[in-house]
C-alpha cells in the first residue's frame, strides 16, 4: 500500500503540469454546471416526496442513459479520490460525483444537506440571481 501512494506521488511529480490542467478544467466546469444545474431544478425538487421522472419514456434508451449518468459519477467519484492527494479540488469532485449517481438513500442525503443552517438560503440566493423562484423548504 504504500508502494503505492509513493507511485501515486511520484506520477504527480512528473505530471504536474496536466495534473495542474485537469485540475483547472475542472474547477471552470465546476462552476458553470453547479449553477446551470441548481436554477434548472423544480422550486419542489427538496419538499417533494416523489423523485423525476424517468430520463426516457423507452425503457431500453432509460436504462442505457442510467447506466452512462452512473458510470460518469463514478469516475467523478474515482478522480475526486485522487484529487484529494493530488492538487485539485476533491472533495467538490466528490459531491459532484455522488449527486449525479443514482443509489439508495440519496435523497436522504440532499435533504439532510439542504437543512444545513446556510444552505437553502445559498441556493436560493443563486436562483434569484437567474429569476428562478426559491426550492420550498423541505
Amino acid at each position: 500500500m504504500i508502494e503505492l501512494i509513493r507511485n501515486a506521488f511520484a506520477y504527480a511529480e512528473d505530471h504536474a503540469a496536466f495534473l495542474l490542467g485537469v485540475s483547472l478544467a475542472m474547477l471552470v466546469a465546476t462552476l458553470v454546471a453547479f449553477p446551470f444545474v441548481v436554477v434548472r431544478l423544480p422550486a419542489t425538487y427538496f419538499a417533494e416526496d416523489n423523485r423525476p421522472r424517468p430520463l426516457s419514456r423507452y425503457f431500453v434508451v432509460h436504462v442505457l442513459l442510467t447506466a452512462l449518468k452512473n458510470a460518469l459519477g463514478l469516475a467523478l467519484v474515482v478522480a475526486g479520490i485522487l484529487l484529494l492527494f493530488l492538487p485539485g479540488q476533491g472533495l467538490l469532485t466528490v459531491i459532484v460525483g455522488l449527486t449525479i449517481m443514482n443509489y439508495p438513500g440519496k435523497f436522504v442525503i440532499e435533504r439532510w444537506l439542504v437543512r444545513r443552517p446556510r444552505v437553502l438560503p445559498a441556493l436560493n440566493w443563486l436562483r434569484s440571481r437567474f429569476s428562478a423562484p426559491p426550492f420550498e423548504d423541505p
